[in-house]
C-alpha cells in the first residue's frame, strides 16, 4: 500500500509541475487535469477516504450551489469510474502473475546471487561462516554451503577476497520456486579453544570447531 501511494504521489508531483509550467496547450492541459483528478479519486478509494464529486472539468462540486439529485448522479458516475479502474488494475495484476508463472514454468533453472559485505559478530577467535538455502517446512537444506573463513580481526582469512565475497546458488528449478518458503540460513562456527575464557596455557587447545550462532530470513518466500 505504501509503495502504491508513493508512486501516485510522484505522478501527482510531476503532473503538477507540468500544469504550473504554463507550456501545455489547452487540450493537453484539460486532459492532464482529468488524469490528476482521476488519480486522486483512485487514491482516496484504495485508502478508504471520502469520494470527492466533480464536474466534467474536474472541479469539485459545491453542495451549496448544486442540487441533491445532481450530487447523487455525480457521485454515482465517480464511483463507477473508480470501480472500473480498480477492476482494470486487478485484471492487469492477474495477467502479470499468470505471465510470470508461465515464464517460470518454461525456464529450466534459476540462480540466487549472494554478496557478503561484512560479518558483524563479536567472536574473539577465528570463525567459519556458512551460508545455505533451507526449506523450513521440509526441515532440510536444499543447497550446498558457501563457506567463508573469518579471522579474529574481523576480516576474511583470505584478505585478497576482501569486498569480493560473492557466491551463486545455481540449479534452482521450478520445483524450488513452488516451495511455500525458502530460508537463507547463515551459520557461524567458532574455531579455536574449547572455552573462550580458558587462559591456562597448559590446558590451551586450538583448532576446535564449536557452533557459535545461526540466523536466517526468507528472501525467496
Amino acid at each position: 500500500m505504501f509503495r502504491n501511494v508513493r508512486h501516485m504521489i510522484y505522478d501527482l508531483i510531476e503532473w503538477r509541475s507540468q500544469i504550473l509550467s504554463g507550456t501545455l496547450p489547452q487540450d493537453e492541459l484539460k486532459e492532464l487535469k482529468k488524469k490528476v483528478t482521476a488519480k486522486i479519486d483512485y487514491g482516496n478509494r484504495i485508502l478508504d477516504l471520502d469520494l470527492v464529486v466533480r464536474d466534467e472539468d474536474g472541479n469539485i462540486l459545491d453542495p451549496e450551489q448544486t442540487s441533491t439529485i445532481s450530487l447523487f448522479r455525480a457521485h454515482e458516475i465517480a464511483s463507477k469510474q473508480v470501480e472500473e479502474r480498480l477492476q482494470e488494475e486487478k485484471s492487469q495484476k492477474q495477467n502479470i502473475d499468470i505471465n510470470r508463472q508461465a515464464k517460470f514454468a518454461a525456464t529450466p533453472s534459476f540462480a540466487l546471487f549472494v554478496n557478503l559485505k561484512n560479518v558483524v559478530c563479536k567472536i574473539g577467535e577465528d570463525a567459519e561462516v556458512l551460508m545455505s538455502l533451507y526449506d523450513p517446512l521440509e526441515s532440510k537444506f536444499i543447497s550446498e554451503n558457501y563457506l567463508v573463513r573469518w579471522s579474529s580481526c574481523g576480516l576474511p582469512k583470505d584478505i585478497d577476497r576482501l569486498h569480493n565475497l560473492r557466491a551463486v546458488f545455481t540449479d534452482l528449478g521450478s520445483k524450488d520456486l513452488k516451495r511455500e518458503k525458502i530460508s537463507f540460513v547463515c551459520q557461524i562456527v567458532r574455531v579455536g579453544r574449547m572455552e573462550l575464557r580458558d587462559n591456562n596455557t597448559r590446558k590451551l587447545t586450538s583448532g576446535l570447531r564449536r557452533p557459535f550462532g545461526v540466523a536466517g530470513n526468507s528472501p525467496c518466500a
